[in-house]
Protein backbone atom coordinates (compact mmCIF):
# COMPACT_ATOMS: atom_id res chain seq x y z
CA UNK A 1 0.00 0.00 0.00
CA UNK A 2 1.91 3.20 -1.29
CA UNK A 3 0.84 5.82 0.94
CA UNK A 4 2.84 9.17 -0.89
CA UNK A 5 0.56 12.11 -1.38
CA UNK A 6 3.37 14.29 -1.66
CA UNK A 7 6.56 15.22 -1.34
CA UNK A 8 7.18 15.25 2.77
CA UNK A 9 9.19 18.30 4.87
CA UNK A 10 12.50 17.58 7.07
CA UNK A 11 10.91 14.79 8.80
CA UNK A 12 10.25 11.13 8.87
CA UNK A 13 7.59 9.46 6.85
CA UNK A 14 6.43 6.16 5.68
CA UNK A 15 6.41 5.69 2.20
CA UNK A 16 4.48 2.02 2.04
CA UNK A 17 3.68 -0.82 4.17
CA UNK A 18 3.17 -4.26 3.00
CA UNK A 19 3.82 -7.67 3.96
CA UNK A 20 7.19 -7.12 2.68
CA UNK A 21 7.73 -4.43 5.11
CA UNK A 22 7.43 -0.61 6.51
CA UNK A 23 9.51 1.56 4.30
CA UNK A 24 10.82 4.96 5.66
CA UNK A 25 13.47 6.92 3.73
CA UNK A 26 13.46 4.77 0.99
CA UNK A 27 14.51 1.79 3.19
CA UNK A 28 12.09 -1.27 3.85
CA UNK A 29 12.07 -2.53 7.67
CA UNK A 30 10.52 -5.83 8.16
CA UNK A 31 10.59 -5.66 11.92
CA UNK A 32 8.95 -3.60 14.58
CA UNK A 33 9.89 -0.22 14.41
CA UNK A 34 9.65 3.11 16.93
CA UNK A 35 8.77 6.08 14.54
CA UNK A 36 9.27 10.13 15.37
CA UNK A 37 9.80 12.86 12.94
CA UNK A 38 13.50 12.55 13.53
CA UNK A 39 14.06 9.64 14.90
CA UNK A 40 13.92 5.41 13.34
CA UNK A 41 14.58 3.41 16.09
CA UNK A 42 14.66 -0.32 14.41
CA UNK A 43 15.70 -2.40 17.56
CA UNK A 44 12.83 -2.17 20.06
CA UNK A 45 12.75 -6.13 21.36
CA UNK A 46 9.08 -7.34 20.43
CA UNK A 47 8.87 -8.09 17.09
CA UNK A 48 5.57 -8.98 16.70
CA UNK A 49 2.12 -7.47 18.86
CA UNK A 50 1.70 -10.57 20.82
CA UNK A 51 5.12 -10.32 22.15
CA UNK A 52 3.91 -6.71 23.39
CA UNK A 53 4.65 -6.17 27.05
CA UNK A 54 4.79 -3.21 29.76
CA UNK A 55 8.12 -4.44 29.93
CA UNK A 56 8.48 -2.21 26.45
CA UNK A 57 7.35 0.66 26.86
CA UNK A 58 10.36 2.40 28.78
CA UNK A 59 11.77 3.64 25.18
CA UNK A 60 8.47 4.84 23.64
CA UNK A 61 7.87 6.99 26.56
CA UNK A 62 11.72 8.32 26.75
CA UNK A 63 10.76 9.88 23.22
CA UNK A 64 8.19 12.15 24.77
CA UNK A 65 5.26 11.91 23.19
CA UNK A 66 1.69 13.65 23.17
CA UNK A 67 0.62 10.48 20.93
CA UNK A 68 1.19 7.28 20.51
CA UNK A 69 0.19 5.31 17.47
CA UNK A 70 0.27 1.60 17.97
CA UNK A 71 0.29 0.10 14.67
CA UNK A 72 -0.55 -3.83 15.44
CA UNK A 73 -0.07 -5.49 12.31
CA UNK A 74 -2.37 -6.49 9.82
CA UNK A 75 -5.38 -6.52 12.08
CA UNK A 76 -6.00 -4.11 14.81
CA UNK A 77 -5.44 -5.93 18.30
CA UNK A 78 -5.93 -4.02 21.77
CA UNK A 79 -3.09 -4.44 24.35
CA UNK A 80 -4.17 -5.65 27.72
CA UNK A 81 -6.01 -2.55 29.65
CA UNK A 82 -2.58 -2.23 32.30
CA UNK A 83 -0.75 -1.22 29.24
CA UNK A 84 -3.05 1.01 28.07
CA UNK A 85 -3.43 2.72 31.73
CA UNK A 86 0.70 3.24 31.61
CA UNK A 87 0.34 5.92 28.50
CA UNK A 88 -2.92 7.43 30.27
CA UNK A 89 -1.29 7.42 33.75
CA UNK A 90 1.60 9.64 31.80
CA UNK A 91 -0.95 12.02 30.43
CA UNK A 92 0.28 10.55 27.07
CA UNK A 93 -2.63 9.53 24.73
CA UNK A 94 -2.80 5.94 22.67
CA UNK A 95 -4.78 5.03 19.55
CA UNK A 96 -4.22 1.29 18.67
CA UNK A 97 -5.01 0.64 15.57
CA UNK A 98 -3.67 -1.52 12.24
CA UNK A 99 -0.10 -1.08 11.05
CA UNK A 100 -1.67 0.49 7.56
CA UNK A 101 -4.03 3.02 9.02
CA UNK A 102 -1.28 4.42 12.09
CA UNK A 103 1.45 4.69 8.87
CA UNK A 104 -1.26 7.28 7.15
CA UNK A 105 -1.86 9.04 10.49
CA UNK A 106 1.52 9.12 11.36
CA UNK A 107 2.17 11.05 8.16
CA UNK A 108 -1.09 13.46 8.76
CA UNK A 109 0.37 14.23 11.95
CA UNK A 110 3.88 14.65 11.69
CA UNK A 111 3.25 17.10 8.80
CA UNK A 112 1.48 18.71 11.65
CA UNK A 113 4.48 19.13 13.88
CA UNK A 114 2.65 17.15 16.34
CA UNK A 115 4.80 15.07 18.98
CA UNK A 116 4.23 11.49 17.70
CA UNK A 117 5.48 8.34 18.30
CA UNK A 118 4.43 5.39 15.53
CA UNK A 119 5.13 2.25 17.60
CA UNK A 120 4.96 -0.02 14.43
CA UNK A 121 4.42 -3.88 14.02
CA UNK A 122 4.79 -5.76 10.64
CA UNK A 123 2.12 -7.59 8.76
CA UNK A 124 1.82 -11.30 9.53
CA UNK A 125 3.06 -13.28 6.78
CA UNK A 126 0.95 -13.46 3.61
CA UNK A 127 -1.69 -10.74 4.82
CA UNK A 128 -2.51 -7.12 4.20
CA UNK A 129 -4.53 -4.42 5.37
Amino acid sequence: MDLSFQAPGEHHYVHSISAQGICIAGQNYCQSVLLTADQLITDWPPQSFSEFKAEFLQPIFQLHPDLVLLGTGSRQHFPDASILMEFYGRGIGIEVMGSAAACRTFNVLVAESRRVVAALFPFEAGRQS
